[in-house]
Formats: structure tokens, sequence, C-alpha cells
């Protein structure tokens, strides 16, 4: 019955996305599709019904049914601000946000989907509207802390996008005392004068207990820190020893010389590699994955669970893994001289860094090291003797690996790909969670190797499948939207840098020259930043529309199955295409309409371990300077908005110089130019410039830290280049095998496949993320650099656009709404037929 409803649902949203589509009642509807019994009608009653309450349909006054965009509305997710204001993401693909006064919010909070209306008084070129609905809330439980008042009490919410507080009535205290930290459900929403009620289902622990700290950030994203009992039980019944049986129709491999390369901390180590150079000069690059598909069986407990969670959290003192540990540092894992199951994926690469042939197939290893990146940095680029003597028999293979890298990243960047190489930092924490000191990472050689190798491996089981023409889940990277690129192309002339051209011509390669421009010069990671915020987020899809980040056709997750679903899925389906020849009509539809739900809450969950990520990050960089109050620092004007400066110290820990603590002049904000400037004195402060700040204040409970600027150091305004560096933004670049080949724009994503440990994913490392506070009203961008996912660096998108400033403008580097929602599809045919009413008698309805 679901399938027949969902259906009839995607038969209405066909038929009122129709261009000569008009509002119609239900009457007119029914005839239309032919409709002719009772069970028929009750049903498209129903359907309307259930799609009006989701606002996916409008009815009218004279109830007449059509899409909101039809009548004069839009349904989108409000964004909401702690000052009271908001915006609202359409879901209608390509369309921009939509600025929602204070008097206009009626009732919705951060995350509901709403039905608004946009107000033709809107000012300049900004939309306003006005919230008609509250569709969805977007969450019912909150984290907060409880303020206990004679028997009843308070929870003052820990997200500052949320403006209110939650009465909590004397029975429904769960026996809280002051200054818990507790988790509350909703029973009414605030309503005019009425403040919000709820009851407590949670007590985390004292706000200042160790540990629930970041057990509430945890709460306030719905992660579960736990996994389920029957979960837990499901994971015990998996054996610690593969068997004989389970290498039925696998390769083997366990002769061969195969290596890991993590950091030094890392437990689940889920992929390995091997290297070696023939005769003709052509590279043999064996990528073998664990095999966790073949342990996570489709619909077990065990799936379920990883297919809510969707991907491990990687916070400072602790991960939260998808699936239990017991898997994911046990069987899944490929330990060091012990028979693992994998996927493996191995490439014959010429010199010109071409994969001109490869094999995906199962296979069964015996990893002959467990190494490290700094071991393997040690022994290409120190000449450790020592470890070189230790590890003689692999040296040759590592000087390979090195050779190889190097190919592969020249091909990369031949083609166009952007590499971002942001400053990466990590909180060090005592045992009771309190950091002590932050170290920042450095991007070795040994990272690069395995980031290329794990990206060579991505492009090509996903140009493999394209070609198969099968459902399948893509990494994609749209091009950038062209008004936000060519507001970065002004920026950049600030710098002296000229780009000719327009926003919507730009190739990737171009995006790639501007890196190289600025690299070297003070404020290359504040216009990285930039650049980065300037593009679109990556995503999952269902389709191969391509990254332009790493500018190429093809790219999906296939390297990181322990951590990612998406990659679980991958595994999944070439267990069905490749190993079982499962391409059947049946099988494929299965696939097919399960792809489209799998990419958006794999896209969804995603953005939720980030967001916690990063306001782990920055906690933890808030309480790191909270002993700090007074001393003097050296930083750099990473960004400037009305309402102050933002600077930015070595260590990657950002805090705010407010305007109002801007005492010698009264400063102007010039946004076209990205400056600040005294009206007295003419002092300038830019992006790039070099300052002495004082710790001003730190408030912990809002991950914020303040500055006072003691004296400037180096304005970049004073050492600007006489003469601009000019930069084409559309030419005719050549592209090798698997490069875009002059499509518009490009693709751009991943280091190559790693994770959020030492620097190992490829997307969240170049993203900015959680930078040391200011509640995202005023934080201006974020900043967890700490290196999590595929595809920052080497070509990004992931970043976040969910916080507004004061003013209302976006701000620069928040969460952005998930991505825009596939639109309705037109398909012309589809009521063919049905255009005609059908004028036969009804039988009598019951």
């Amino acid at each position: 019955m679901k399938d027949q409803k969902d259906t009839l649902q995607s038969r209405l949203l066909d038929f009122f996305g129709g261009e000569e589509y008009k509002p119609l009642t239900v009457g007119e509807i029914e005839d239309l599709f032919g409709f002719e019994d009772a069970d028929e009608f009750k049903e498209l009653v129903k359907t309307l019904v259930r799609m009006e309450g989701q606002g996916l349909v409008v009815r009218s006054r004279s109830n007449r049914y059509g899409l909101p965009e039809r009548m004069n509305l839009l349904r989108g997710k409000f964004i909401g601000h702690a000052k009271g204001f908001g915006f609202v993401a359409p879901d209608v693909e390509g369309m921009d946000d939509v600025f929602i006064p204070p008097h206009e919010v009626n009732g919705a909070i951060n995350g509901d989907t709403v039905l608004i209306r946009v107000l033709k008084e809107s000012f300049g070129d900004r939309r306003e509207g006005t919230i008609t609905k509250v569709v969805e809330r977007g969450q019912t439980s909150f984290v907060g802390t409880f303020q206990a008042n004679r028997g009843f009490g308070f929870v003052v919410l820990d997200d500052k996008k949320l403006p209110m507080d939650i009465f909590i009535a004397k029975g429904d205290t769960l026996g809280a005392v002051d200054g818990h930290k507790v988790v509350v459900e909703i029973a009414t929403w605030p309503e005019d004068l009425k403040s919000a009620t709820g009851y407590i289902t949670k007590i985390l622990g004292h706000k200042n207990d160790p540990g629930v700290d970041i057990l509430s950030i945890l709460y306030k994203h719905d992660i579960p820190p736990e996994f389920p009992e029957e979960v837990v039980a499901a994971a015990q019944r998996v054996p610690d020893e593969i068997t004989e049986a389970d290498l039925e129709g696998r390769r083997d491999l366990r002769h061969e010389t195969i290596v890991t390369i993590d950091g030094a901390d890392a437990k689940d180590l889920d992929d390995a590699v091997t290297v070696t150079k023939n005769v003709d000069g052509t590279y043999k690059l064996g990528v073998h994955i664990a095999d966790v598909s073949y342990y996570v069986t489709q619909g077990s407990v065990i799936d379920i669970e990883a297919y809510d969670r969707a991907t491990s959290v990687y916070l400072t003192d602790r991960v939260i893994p998808m699936i239990p540990h017991r898997l994911s540092n046990g069987i899944c894992s490929l330990n060091p001289q012990v028979d693992r199951l994998v996927l493996s994926c191995e490439m014959i690469i010429d010199a010109n860094g071409n994969v001109v042939s490869h094999e995906i197939f199962q296979s069964v290893i015996k990893t002959t090291e467990r190494m490290t990146y700094k071991d393997v940095y040690k022994i290409l680029e120190e000449q450790d003797e020592t470890l070189i003597a230790r590890y003689e028999p692999l040296v040759p293979m590592f000087k390979h690996m090195a050779e190889l890298s190097n190919i592969l990243r020249n091909k990369r960047q031949m083609r166009g790909a952007i590499d971002f190489d942001f400053k990466e930092s990590k909180v060090i924490v005592d045992e009771d969670g309190w950091p002590v000191d932050i170290e920042l990472r450095e991007r070795t050689v040994a990272e690069k190797l395995i980031e290329d190798f794990m990206l060579a491996a991505n492009e090509t089981v996903a140009e493999h499948f394209h070609w198969m023409n099968v459902p399948f889940l893509y990494r994609i990277h749209e091009d950038p939207k062209p008004e936000k690129l060519q507001r970065f192309f002004e920026f950049v002339t600030n710098f002296g840098i000229l780009i000719k051209g327009t926003g919507n011509t730009v190739h990737p390669k171009a995006l790639q020259d501007v890196l190289k421009a600025i690299e070297g010069m003070p404020e290359e990671p504040v216009i990285s930043t930039m650049l980065l915020r300037s593009m679109q987020q990556a995503k999952y899809y269902p389709e191969s529309l391509g990254h332009f980040g790493l500018s190429t056709d093809f790219y999906t997750h296939f390297t990181s199955p322990i951590r990612r679903y998406p990659d679980l899925i991958v595994h999944r389906l070439i267990r069905t295409y490749l190993i079982n020849k499962d391409t059947s009509r049946e099988t494929v539809a299965q696939w097919s309409m399960a792809m489209d739900e799998i990419a958006d809450h794999t896209s969804e969950r995603e953005r939720r371990a980030v967001d916690a990520e990063r306001d782990t990050d920055a906690l933890k960089k808030a309480q790191y300077m909270s002993d700090k109050i007074g001393e003097e620092f050296e930083g750099i004007v990473s960004s400037i908005t009305n309402f102050g400066i933002f600077i930015e110290l070595p260590n990657t820990i950002e805090g705010l110089v407010h305007i109002s603590n801007m005492t010698d002049d009264y400063y102007r904000f010039d946004d076209r130019q990205m400056i600040m400037i005294g009206e007295r004195t003419n002092r300038q402060f830019r992006i790039g410039d070099e300052v002495t700040v004082r710790v001003a204040n730190v408030i912990i409970e809002e991950s914020s830290v303040d500055f006072e600027i003691v004296g400037m150091v180096t304005s970049y305004g004073r050492t600007r280049k006489a003469a601009p560096t000019v930069i084409h933004a559309r030419k005719n670049y050549s592209d090798n095998k698997g490069g875009r080949n002059g499509r518009k724009g490009g693709r751009e994503e991943e280091r190559g496949g790693r994770g959020s440990r030492s620097g190992r994913n490829e997307e969240e490392r170049g993203r900015s993320g959680s930078r040391s506070g200011r509640n995202e009203e005023e934080r201006g961008r974020s900043g967890n650099r700490s290196g999590r996912n595929e595809e920052g660096r080497g070509g990004q998108g992931e970043r976040r656009e969910n916080d507004r400033d004061p003013r209302g403008r976006r701000k620069e580097g928040s969460n952005s709404s998930p991505g825009p929602k596939k639109g309705v599809k037109q398909k012309q045919k589809f009521y063919e037929g049905v255009a005609k009413k059908n004028k036969k008698k009804k039988s009598k309805r019951k």
C-alpha cells in the first residue's frame, strides 16, 4: 500500500508541475486521472491531505490544489538566528535564500520546514518573506542547562539560534538540579506571549563534570553515543577470524607485499596499498579496502543502525563509530599480519598518470606492516637510517609510491584540480578532556601519497560503473554559482589579482592559478578560505555529474566503508553487479528506487557529523584560551564584517575584535573592498594584515574568544604589488583521460579517500568549520580544520553557510542547508491520454 501511495504522490507532483497546469479541485483532478471507484477517490483525498500537511502542495481558499511555487508560496528550511530573524533556503533548486524579519518568523525555529510568501516590498536586491505555516518541526528535543526555581524550572538551550527558554513543570524535572545539562522534549511550542513547555527526558550530568560538554554536543546534534543492545549483541556474534569458507571465490593476495599507512593513533584501518614498477615503466597500484559489506549484510540490525548513523564522528577525545568497535577495530580493520577480507581495485598506470587498465575484485590479504605517516615520511624525506634498516625490504616500494604519487598529483594539477592547503590543528586534551595544547598537523609526502592513491581508486571505480549504466552512488561537486564566483573575483582584486572573465565560464584550472599566485603570501590562507566559500557543497548523488574541485567527470567514495555508509553502499553494489553478476531488471529497479533517499540521507548525516566536530573544536579552543586573558599574541586579519574583525592566531584559534572595542576611532565597514576604515584617522584594516592582539574575554558557553587590538605589525595595504597578476577565467585547458574535457566549469573534491583521522579525509580537510566561537550569529565563519573526509584539500566544496551576521547578510562560511533537492521532473507523456476529462458516469461512492 505504501508503494501505491508513493506512486500516486509522485504522479500528482509530476502532474502539478506540468507547464500548462492550473490549480484544480479534487473533483477536477479525479476526472483528469480517470478515477472511477470510491477507493480510488478516497486514496486521492488522503494523498492530497497528506501532501498538504507536508507542504508539498497548497490548497487555496477555493479548495484548489497546486504546488507552493505556483501559488506565490515557497517551501523550504528555516535557518534561525539568535537575534530573532532568519532565512529560508527554498527546496527549489538554484533559488537564493529569502530573508525573514523577526516579526515575520511566526513561531518558526531553526531547522523547521516552512511555507513562506515572498513580500513585494523586499528591501534592495534581497528578497524578504513571511512564514505562513510551519510544515514540520526540525526537531522536538533539545539540550540545555536546567535552572531550578522553587520546584519548577527552565531549560536554557545550548543552541543560541533557538531564542527561547523552555518551562519545566514541577513533575517533569526528572530530579534535575540547578546546573544540570539535560535533554528536554517539547510539549507545547511558544505562542504569543506564552513560553514553550516541555519535560526532561535525560540528565547528562552537571555542566562542570568532565566529558559532559562533549556529551551535550552529541545529544544536541542527535548523535547517539552508544549502540542499542541488539546491535552490540549482533556484533558479538561476528567471528574474530576468517575461515576457509570465507575464502571461496576470492583471489589470494596474502603473498603480496601490502601495507597500511595511517596515523599512529588510528585503530580502524580500512585501506591498504601496494605499488610495483613494471619493466615497461608503468606502475601497478593495488588499493585494498576492508570488505565491510561481507559482515554488515543488508537489512541486518547492524546495517540499519549504520544507515541511521551514516558516518563515524571524530571528536577531540573520542570517536563515535558508525559500526561497533568490535567490527571497526577488529575483523573489519586491516590489522597487521592477519588475514583480512577486502575488495580490491588494481590499476595499471602509465608515466603520465593515466589508468590504462584496471580490475575490481574480492580478495584476501595479509598486510606486511602497519606503517605510520611519520615513519614513511622519515624514510622518504629524512633518510632515517634506523627506519631504513628496520623496513629495508619495503623501502624500494615506498620510493615507487612517492614516484607514482607525484605522477598522479601532477596529472591532476594539469587538468585543473584545486588543491587547498589549509593549516590543520589538533587539540590535545588531558584525561579529563580539558585542552592542554594545540598542535599543527603537517601534510607530508606520506599523507599525500595515500590521498593520491585513494583518489585514483575512487575515480576508477566511479568511471567503471558510470559506463555500466546501472544505479550507483556518486560523490559530486557541482560547478560554483556564477554570482558567488564573481564576488570572489571582485574580492581578490584587493590583493593585486585580476581575473578576466565571468563567474559562469570559469574552469577549475583558473582557480588553481589563483592559489599559485598567492602561494607564500601572508594572506594565502584567507584568500583560499574565501575561494572555498565561493564553491558549492559536495554531496552524494545517484547520477555521475562530476566533481568541480577535482576537475574530474567521475568520482565516488569507495575507500572508507568502516566509517562512511556511502562507501558501504558502493561495496554492496560492487558485490551485486560484479561479483554476483546480478544486473537483472528487478535488481536494477530496486536500487534505482532506493538511491535518491540514500544519497539525501547520507549527505544530511555527513553535515550533522561535521557540525558536531566543528562545535567540539570551537569549544575546546575556547577552553584552551580561557586562562590566557590579558596575554598578547600575533595574528592575521582573517575576516572583516560590519560588526568587527576576526583575527586568527598561528595555532588556528580565531577570535573577534568587536567594533565596540575599537575605541580609537569610529570605524565603518566597506563591504566591496572588505576593509574597516577609521573615519577620523583613516586607519584601515584589511584581510591579511598582521596585528598584535590581547585576549579580552572568553565565553566558554558560547565557544567565543574576544580580542582587542594592541598594535599593527604589518599592513597588507602598504605592501601590495604595483602590477596586478592577471588570470584568465576561461582557457582551453587540455585534459587527460578522466579529466573534464572542456566541460562547463569543473568538479572538485577530495583528496583521496581517507577520513577524519590525522588529516586523512579529503573534503572536510580544507573545509571551514567552527572557529573558536562567537555564537553563530557573529562568528563570521566556520573553521574546523582538523581534517576529516576525503575531499577537502585536494578540491573541496564542503563549505557551510547557515549563519548570518547581524545585518542579515550571509556569513562567510557557515552551515548551509543540505543542498538543493531535485526539482519536480517533467514527464511530458506520463499523463498521455489523461488530459481529457473522463465523462463516464461515476459509480455511487460509499
